[in-house]
Parts: C-alpha cells; structure tokens; sequence
C-alpha cells in the first residue's frame, strides 16, 4: 500500500484506528475454545465487526508465536483473510525484527514475501545494515522503533550524548538517510505526550504507528494536538481496549462499539487538524 492510498483510506473512513490482533487464548470467549482454530475465529468475528471503523490491523506475532505451528498457521490464516476480503486495510505484523545483514534478509522475505504484510515493526539498534534489508521491497514499509511507551523506554531511548541529543532523537535523524517518508514510518507511545513535539521537529511528515491509546492510559486528543499532520500522519492502535471489550458471546458487538467510538473520536480530529 502506498503512503497515497493510505491516506485515502484515513479521509474515507474518517478514521486513523488501527485495530490491535493480540489473541490470547486466556482472555477469549470460552465458547470458542470448542472451534478447531480458536485463534483464526476470535480473530475473524472481530475482524468483521471492526472493518467499518478503522484503516488497519496489527497482530503481534508474540501472541501466535507463542502457540507453535498452530499460532503460526492461524497467523497466516488472519493475514489471508484479511487479504482476500478486506484488501483495503492496512496489515501492519508487529514483530519488532532486526538482526544482522543477512538474517534481516531473511526475515524481509518471510514477511513481505511468504505473508505479504504490508508492513513490519523493526528494532533499529543494530543500524543501517540491520535495517536496509527490509527496504527493498516496493509498496512495503518499515515501521522504525523510535520512543516506546513502556517504563523502560527511559533507560536507553532518552539517554542524552554528550552534544545533548537524545538516543530516540539519533534514531530518527540517521534514519532517515535510509528510506523516506514514503516507505518509512516510526513507533512512537501515547504515553510520551508532549514529546510528540520533538518527534514532529524532526520528522515532520512521517507517519507514526501510536500504541498506548486506551488500556495503557494515552489520550488521544494529546496524541492529535501534538502529532497530526495535514494528511493525518498517524496511525492509532488499541488493541485489549477493543478485542477483549466483552468476555461473552457479545464480544465482537461489544468490539465494534469500541472500535465506532475510538473512530467517532477521530473523526472529530481529522476536522480539527487536518484540510
């Protein structure tokens, strides 16, 4: 997908909601732990009840990963699915890869290629080399870490040198020596507020994937005022906050009315920032 026809999806649906696929098997309807694929059938009934009001879906591979050759299976299945009957939305896999030369190599071609995803979230710290390899794929983008929202993001990524620029900040100034904002885009936590301003002065154009909305206490109004661009130029994902809204036999109703009010939010938004 191209940075052109995501935006057009933003200013189509009136929503920048990215809907997040962390599947536990712990946390879903027990009734459908009795389904041969319990994973691919949360994930299918809430796929259908959201598409309406947002522009993309995220499924964190820890999450299927985590269940061997049947998460795996039930990924691929989620990533089909979505391909063959909701062409439109954006498939970011959160994988958070980034390894040497020619492991990055291989993990660009199992995602880009095998799944076909449109996108993948890539730990920068090993640099240029480690990063380089995913770039090679046309309509394909790299989604960079940058400033996280988790506690532990203050032990390195704002971390100052000794000229007073801060780790996250080197990340985003070198790394755009790499790609551009057409195939390039940053993690950046809800959590981090006002910080949006120092992401936007250096770049002013990218578009951020923003977790941290919803269950992890960010707001989004906060998230707009600092960070919206023209075109938008942000993608929010709420994930617990949506998919896990009802443990009952409701849950994908429940889902969706979380989903229309996040997207109903935004909306409002897009009036306030953007033309």
């Amino acid at each position: 997908m191209t940075r052109k026809e995501l935006i057009q999806q933003i200013r189509e649906k009136q929503s920048f909601l990215c809907v997040g696929l962390d599947t536990d098997l712990k946390k879903i309807p027990q009734h459908l732990l009795a389904e041969d694929d319990a994973i691919f059938a949360f994930n299918k009934a809430i796929i259908d009840a959201t598409a309406p009001y947002c522009v993309s879906y995220k499924p964190n591979l820890a999450f299927y990963e985590a269940f061997g050759v049947k998460g795996l299976m039930a990924f691929e299945r989620t990533i089909k699915y979505l391909k063959a009957n909701y062409p439109n939305h954006f498939i970011i896999a959160d994988a958070k890869r980034g390894d040497i030369g020619n492991t990055s190599t291989m993990y660009a071609r199992t995602f880009f290629e095998e799944y076909d995803v449109d996108s993948l979230t890539v730990a920068p710290y090993m640099g240029e080399d480690s990063v380089t390899p995913f770039l090679g794929y046309e309509g394909k983008w790299v989604i960079l870490l940058a400033l996280t929202s988790n506690k532990g993001s203050h032990d390195f990524q704002l971390t100052e040198s000794p000229d007073g620029e801060r780790l996250f900040e080197k990340v985003l100034r070198r790394s755009q020596q790499w790609a551009t904002d057409e195939q390039m885009m940053y993690v950046v936590g809800a959590t981090q507020g006002e910080m949006f301003e120092d992401i936007r002065r250096l770049a002013p154009t990218h578009f951020l994937l923003v977790p941290g909305v919803g269950a992890q206490g960010g707001s989004l109004q906060e998230v707009c005022k600092y960070g919206m661009t023209k075109d938008c130029g942000l993608l929010v994902n709420s994930s617990r906050g949506i998919i896990y809204a009802s443990q009952g036999e409701d849950f994908a109703e429940a889902a969706a009315e979380k989903a229309r009010e996040l997207q109903q939010q935004m909306a409002q938004e897009l009036k306030r920032f953007t033309r």
